[in-house]
């Protein structure tokens, strides 16, 4: 830069703005060392390194090809298109295309002509030879039979030369040689010149051309040069403080972005729309654009000595607050500006800007102590006075805040907000005043404006409708049918389509198998699974009970999953900070090294929405399944279907606690919960469609008479006294339930006296060909009369119900039949052979 910059910018146009002193400031503000081996001062020009993970460069994976990928694991443009227009698959033509050479914008070796150990150094141009030699060959074999009469090799070895180095192109950082001894510019810039010449009519001034004109770059290049000297200052000082902000830097993005501001006079005091024109369309320029003109501003800020958290309105971007959730380096999607004036008492206000300015929260905490200030401050606004005066705010206003915080809703105004959630936005109200009072800045606040018991909000027991969003076993079954899809088009960036398939479908299959919270899966180690003699377990991380190192029992079949990736997994290159987990993330820029909790949601949905249909368990009046709704397939669903699972089953309530890692059994007795009412309402829906032996209704007077007159035997309900008291294992007639009085089965049997209709229809078929007695295929035959009788009689009063109470018999169905199979034995800890089993 100019040395008299300074004295030429000295005030812009009247703006009342020192471009001399904020050209002193950005000098003192530039990092010296910032990227060694990549950008180089002298020539303001950088270059993106190959090895770096902070830098968007990498190189063609085609093996022999030199050229610059924008993705990791990816093609340049060149071979990419040539790819697509092969036969061959990604694999083969990695391995054996053959990418021509780019010698004309890149310096790749010297001239091969040697003489006494001497070597030609020039550039390498056409078949090893440099220009002259390459012209002086031409010349000799056009003329061979006059002058020489040997080969080109002989040519070269004989008769060619070696010449001394051109010196090179005076463009700053060009690295060819210039086209003549004498001449100023290389071959590339001789081109652009006459051009530049040309579109200002032969006018142009050599010198400023040479000033601003940048050397040929390469996708993982950019150059500071075609820009005006402060703004080349404001660019560099900008892409250093967005580099210390953790955002991965893109070289052929920001070589774009700063084409756009070739002209600019300056970024300090433009106006950000004419920056970024609104035309444009590339919104990943737009974006470099406008953060880079946003970085300039917030230098402004500290230049003038503005802090961010000064102003009444924060830029959350600005005072740098972590977000809990946020990956580093992208955007978040709430607002970025936070307004104080929506708190209307300046006491308050105070108290809570200054209590951010000091104890620095996360954005999540950060917001929810804002919101509660904002309810006081509403309620204080609609009484007299407008709780302006602190001294005048009491009890009595207290109690009308925490009244209002007992009726807050969630983001869309309506829903009702959990207990946990208001008293988390009363306990903040709480620490807000708490700090105030404590740093002296609430000392005329009345101290009855404080806790109290009488404003306790009553933490409300768990919903059991949380507990009970477990994804029905026939909804699963159907996923899957069609496990083989899950990753499919997913884009998980820097890895091959087969590998993401497999690690989505592996972390779907541990998921439903093991009932671990969604985190706690996609962080599984590599070195997960532990052996003692034939039980396998699984080592494992309880982030919300902070419980660490838990281990789980597992069946082989899900072990054997994990062990099947883990093997693909070990040939995987990965980033640094991914390579213990067993599923690594896209980059090490995240907040987690592993796959995020985000990416398995958003796979999941792309999947389970690329489904035609899914069935529930209930059936329409048609008969057909009624469809399943989708947004309850989600990732934590699955804990809850394993924890469901094992309750319907019958599983002790202390193992259960155990399996799912509960603090406390009250926990897990909300699982039971939920089981015995579904059972209660399935019986109550079940015991008006009772019938006789004759297909006749018989209807249960309550619930205790459905569970506690009758019995269950194998084809339905038995009212026998006798066999009643033995539990079903007395039978007077020995369980010839199709001739028995005392017979009462309802729907939940239908599938099993269907059942046992064919087994008949096979047994008669025996007999007849065993040439039984006629006594013995007759009474087959009776019963199978019978029980197709009782069968046919309740498929009539089933289609006469209404839809909905239709619906209702249909899922009382599935749980009595569910409930009657898990009676009597204990379920398997994961699921297995799911397929074979649903076949």
């Amino acid at each position: 830069m100019s040395g008299n910059l300074a004295e030429v910018l000295h005030l812009d146009g009247g703006s009342g703005f020192d471009l001399s002193a904020w050209v002193a400031w950005l000098k003192t503000q530039l990092i010296e060392d910032w990227r060694p081996g990549e950008w180089d001062g002298g020539t303001l020009l950088f270059t993106g390194d190959f090895d770096s993970p902070r830098t968007n460069s990498w190189h063609c994976v085609v093996d022999t090809c030199s050229s610059v990928s924008r993705s990791r694991y990816g093609m340049c443009t060149g071979c990419r298109k040539t790819f697509k227009q092969s036969t061959l698959s990604e694999a083969e033509f990695e391995a054996t295309y053959r990418p021509e050479v780019n010698r004309v914008y890149s310096h790749l070796d010297t001239c091969t002509v040697e003489r006494d150990g001497k070597r030609c150094q020039r550039e390498y141009s056409t078949t090893g030879l440099c220009r002259p030699h390459h012209t002086g060959w031409i010349k000799a074999s056009r003329t061979r039979k006059l002058l020489f009469n040997g080969t080109r090799e002989e040519w070269i070895r004989d008769i060619a030369v070696p010449y001394e180095r051109f010196p090179r192109c005076l463009i700053v950082g060009c690295l060819l040689e210039r086209v003549t001894l004498d001449g100023g510019l290389c071959r590339i810039h001789t081109r652009r010149w006459r051009m530049h010449q040309e579109s200002v009519d032969g006018s142009a001034d050599f010198e400023k051309w040479l000033a601003h004109e940048p050397p040929y770059l390469s996708m993982r290049q950019f150059s500071l040069v075609p820009l005006s000297e402060l703004v080349r200052l404001e660019v560099l000082y900008a892409i250093q403080q967005r580099d210390l902000r953790v955002a991965n830097l893109d070289p052929a993005t920001i070589r774009l972005a700063l084409a756009r501001l070739e002209g600019v006079p300056n970024l300090v005091t433009v106006a950000p729309e004419d920056v970024v024109p609104s035309d444009l369309r590339q919104r990943n320029i737009r974006t470099v654009i406008r953060d880079l003109a946003w970085m300039v501003g917030q230098g402004r800020d500290r230049f003038m000595g503005i802090e961010p958290t000064d102003k009444l309105v924060w830029d959350m971007k600005a005072v740098g607050y972590e977000s809990p959730t946020r990956r580093a380096g992208k955007a978040s999607n709430r607002a970025r500006l936070v307004d104080f004036s929506v708190i209307a008492q300046p006491w308050l206000r105070e108290a809570v800007m200054e209590w951010a300015r000091s104890t620095r929260p996360d954005t999540k905490r950060f917001r929810t102590h804002l919101a509660a200030c904002t309810v006081a401050s509403t309620v204080l606004g609609r009484l007299p006075g407008g709780g302006i005066d602190p001294s005048k705010v009491r009890f009595a206003e207290m109690t009308l805040v925490t009244d209002d915080m007992r009726q807050l809703t969630r983001a869309d105004g309506v829903t009702p907000m959990g207990s946990k959630g208001r008293r988390d936005h009363q306990a903040a109200l709480y620490t807000i005043l708490d700090f105030g009072r404590s740093a002296g800045l609430l000392d005329t606040l009345h101290g009855t404006f404080a806790r109290h018991s009488a404003h306790r909000i009553v933490v409300e027991e768990s919903n059991e409708d949380e507990i009970g969003k477990a994804i029905p076993e026939s909804v699963i079954r159907q996923l899957d049918a069609q496990l083989d899809r899950f990753g499919q088009d997913y884009c998980y960036r820097g890895y091959d389509e087969n590998v993401i398939e497999a690690m989505f479908q592996t972390v779907y299959q541990v998921l439903r198998d093991t009932g671990r919270r969604p985190r706690e899966v996609v962080s599984l180690k590599r070195g997960c699974l532990e052996f003692e003699g034939n039980d396998c377990f699984l080592v494992w991380n309880n982030y919300k009970g902070k419980r660490h190192g838990r281990r789980l029992p597992i069946t082989k079949e899900t072990a054997a999953v994990i062990q099947t990736w883990g093997g693909r997994r070990d040939g995987l290159v990965v980033p640094p900070g991914s390579v213990p987990y067993l599923f690594p993330a896209i980059t090490d820029l995240g907040r987690f090294a592993h796959m995020e909790t985000n990416s398995l949601s958003r796979a999941l949905r792309q999947w389970v929405d690329s489904f035609e249909e899914i069935h529930s368990e209930g059936t329409g009046r048609d008969g057909r399944p009624i469809p399943f709704e989708r947004s309850k397939i989600f990732p934590y669903a699955f804990r809850h279907s394993y924890a469901q699972r094992h309750a319907d089953a019958g599983v002790p309530i202390d193992v259960l606690k155990e399996l799912m890692d509960h603090k406390s059994a009250d926990t897990t007795a909300r699982y039971y919960k939920v089981s015995l009412k579904r059972k209660q309402e399935a019986v109550k829906t079940m015991r008006l469609h009772v019938v006789d032996r004759h297909g006749q209704p018989a209807p249960m007077a309550s619930n205790k008479a459905y569970e506690m007159r009758s019995v269950a035997v194998p084809f339905g309900g038995c009212v026998e006294p006798s066999n009643v008291k033995a539990g079903g294992h007395a039978c007077p007639i020995r369980f010839q339930c199709a001739g028995c009085g005392f017979y009462r089965p309802d729907p939940s049997y239908l599938a099993a006296i269907e059942d046992q209709i064919r087994d008949l229809k096979a047994d008669k078929e025996t007999a007849l060909a065993m040439g039984t007695d006629e006594y013995v295929v007759r009474n087959l035959q009776d019963q199978i009369d019978s029980f197709k009788k009782v069968a046919k009689n309740m498929h009539e009063q089933i289609d006469q119900l209404p839809d909905e109470e239709r619906e209702e018999l249909m899922e009382s169905v599935a749980v009595l039949r569910k409930s009657r199979a898990a009676r009597g034995r204990m379920l398997p800890l994961t699921v297995i052979n799911r397929r074979e089993a649903s076949a």
